[in-house]
């Protein structure tokens, strides 16, 4: 017969009694009444494990986890359990995995009950992290796993949970708590709120103060504005008045000295005009005593002396005109008249 192991078996093959081979994934021809076979698993084996312990103040937990292992050393464990299969079937006749799988679980079991025997309910359910990796460690140290040739390489809690009337007791304490901050978170905010709103209201009085001390500083600065415009614009007026008034004053006193300098020139001028006058008279005078002692005839002489032609014309006529009565006819012709005059008709 043949028969043909897997690669992930470490297979031991004895023939009455003796070990004659021995390898992963042996295949071979056989007779059944001599052969026999050990197939020991080399892959990771995982252990799913649930059981109770008591806590420090005596309350029950439940602890639920999974165990991964490897069989590192294939004659020692063949040695401690009986892993012989039927090499028909391939299947063990005492299915010693589940014997072994519960031996590493009494080992965890033992490791989980010495850490959980030490603490509090409460720090248990809240500490599956730290209590799984102690637990490993314990596991990965223990001498009786070495000597069967295991080793762990996983370990993990997936849940530690108290009864149910203890669960719900903490599930009220807890639930009464969160209510409790719920309550407090409440309060707080209400009372954040009411100081909020006190602060908004001191900001906004504050505001309002502020506002009403600057109005005042304007106020104040217009009315200190205003005074100083009306004390510069005095000071300006009584400068003005004063300005104005010497102004005056100076006009008067200049239209008086006009008036003086007028004063004096019209005498000067008077003064002027007598002098020459006197000297006109005395000239006349001069010249009337020159001619009272002169005939009449050299008078008209000198009179006619530098008379234009047209003078003397006129003063002829005029003597004809004073000595009409003697003159009978007298004719002047227009061609006379042209040629006294020099100028046509």
């Amino acid at each position: 017969m043949y028969v043909k192991f897997l690669p992930s078996q470490y297979v031991f093959r004895y023939r009455k009694g003796k070990l004659i081979s021995k390898g992963i994934g042996l295949s071979f021809f056989f007779l059944e009444r001599y052969t026999s076979a050990c197939a020991v698993p080399v892959t990771n084996t995982d252990a799913d494990f649930i059981f109770e312990e008591t806590t420090l103040d005596f309350q029950k937990i439940s602890v639920q986890g999974q165990l991964t292992y490897q069989i590192k050393d294939y004659a020692l464990i063949a040695q401690a359990i009986d892993f012989t299969v039927n090499l028909k079937t391939k299947e063990y006749f005492h299915n010693p995995m589940q014997k072994l799988s519960k031996r590493m679980i009494n080992i965890a079991e033992g490791f989980i009950k010495s850490r959980i025997s030490s603490i509090q309910m409460t720090e248990a359910i809240q500490s599956s992290l730290a209590i799984a990796a102690d637990v490993l460690e314990d596991m990965q140290k223990s001498k009786e796993l070495k000597a069967l040739g295991i080793a762990v390489t996983g370990f993990s809690i997936l849940k530690i949970v108290p009864n149910s009337e203890t669960a719900r007791a903490l599930e009220a304490q807890t639930r009464e708590r969160i209510l409790k901050q719920s309550d407090d978170a409440l309060y707080e905010r209400r009372n954040a709120s009411i100081d909020q709103e006190r602060r908004v209201k001191e900001n906004e009085l504050n505001t309002e103060i502020s506002v009403e001390e600057k109005k005042k500083k304007i106020r104040d600065t217009e009315l200190q504005t205003k005074r100083m415009i009306l004390e510069k614009e005095t000071e300006i007026e009584k400068i003005r008045t004063v300005s104005e008034a010497e102004r005056e004053q100076l006009r008067i006193d200049a239209e008086i000295e006009i008036e003086k300098k007028r004063k004096e020139l019209a005498e000067l001028k008077f003064q002027n005009a007598k002098k020459d006058a006197d000297a006109e008279a005395y000239r006349i005078s001069a010249i009337m005593q020159a001619y009272s002692q002169l005939s009449p005839e050299v008078l008209i002489a000198l009179a006619t002396l530098n008379m234009n032609p047209e003078m003397m014309i006129a003063q002829a006529f005029e003597k004809l005109a004073m000595n009409s009565e003697k003159i009978g006819t007298l004719n002047i012709t227009p061609d006379l008249l042209e040629s006294l005059t020099g100028k046509k008709a």
